[in-house]
């Protein structure tokens, strides 16, 4: 018989860029909001995996957060055995990149799921991500607000248009055949996203994109499963001129290196 499969989810408590994952405050590294959003997110990710029998770890990886992440991690780490919460923290405010690569090394799972702690990655869709990956067998699931019946929520209109248009513009200049390529809510076999990080150069917020460009650049199966994005419960959003030309220098910046 064939071992049970574990889920290692990485959870980091540091922001992505605002035409990315979720609408952070600011592109800074740190985002000081999530003391609020871990407790329910923990909550939702036990309740999903012990519901659907299925063996996990979650990897907090904190940024000295000035306002008490780590303190709240710690109390739910008592109250849901240490076995199923680890905290990885850290001195300082690193990166979102390699956040992921620091969680990734206390990893015990054989896949490893990649999500933010803002609830703008609702738990509930794990099983369908996992359904798709058993019954595909593939390498990578991404989560996909354009395809299906995926979709947005939270969102005005100009920042649904930038979105898209931030997807488009990623998605003609380095074709990687996904349609949500700034989305990071995904499901990886273990051994597949560590010779992918290995390639990866970047580590703020375009790591997750060239993540999915080299993945499908070194021939890895890649699927695709529809999920409803929800803006952030706790915390601003901010969205400008200075962030879309960020954005488009990180995409130029991928294209020479990718």
């Amino acid at each position: 018989m064939a071992p049970k499969d574990k889920y290692t989810v990485i959870l980091p408590t540091v922001s992505t860029h605002p035409l990315l994952t979720c609408p952070h405050p600011t592109h800074q590294v740190v985002q000081y909001n999530e003391r609020r959003n871990l407790p329910i997110i923990i909550w939702l990710l036990n309740r999903t995996f012990t519901e659907n029998d299925l063996d996990y770890e979650i990897i907090i990886v904190d940024d000295a957060s000035p306002d008490g992440t780590i303190e709240v991690a710690q109390q739910l780490q008592k109250l849901y055995n240490p076995k199923h919460i680890l905290l990885r923290p850290r001195p300082g405010k690193l990166g979102l990149g390699t956040a992921y690569v620091h969680g990734l090394k206390s990893a015990t799972g054989n896949f490893v799921i990649i999500m933010d702690a803002d609830f703008s990655h609702h738990p509930k869709f794990l099983p369908s991500m996992i359904a798709t990956q058993k019954r595909t067998r593939c390498d990578i699931v991404t989560g996909t607000r354009y395809a299906g019946d995926g979709g947005v929520y939270g969102w005005d209109l100009k920042r649904k248009l930038v979105s898209r248009g931030a997807n488009l513009v990623a998605d003609t200049v380095l074709r990687p055949g996904v349609s949500d390529l700034t989305g990071s809510f995904r499901l990886y076999k273990k051994s597949v996203l560590e010779k992918v990080m290995g390639k990866t150069e970047s580590k703020g917020y375009t790591f997750q994109m060239e993540l999915m460009t080299r993945a499908v650049g070194m021939g890895y199966k890649v699927e695709e499963c529809p999920i409803s994005f929800v803006d952030r419960v706790y915390g601003e959003s901010k969205l400008g001129g200075e962030e879309i030309v960020e954005y488009l220098k990180g995409v130029l910046s991928l294209w020479l290196k990718v």
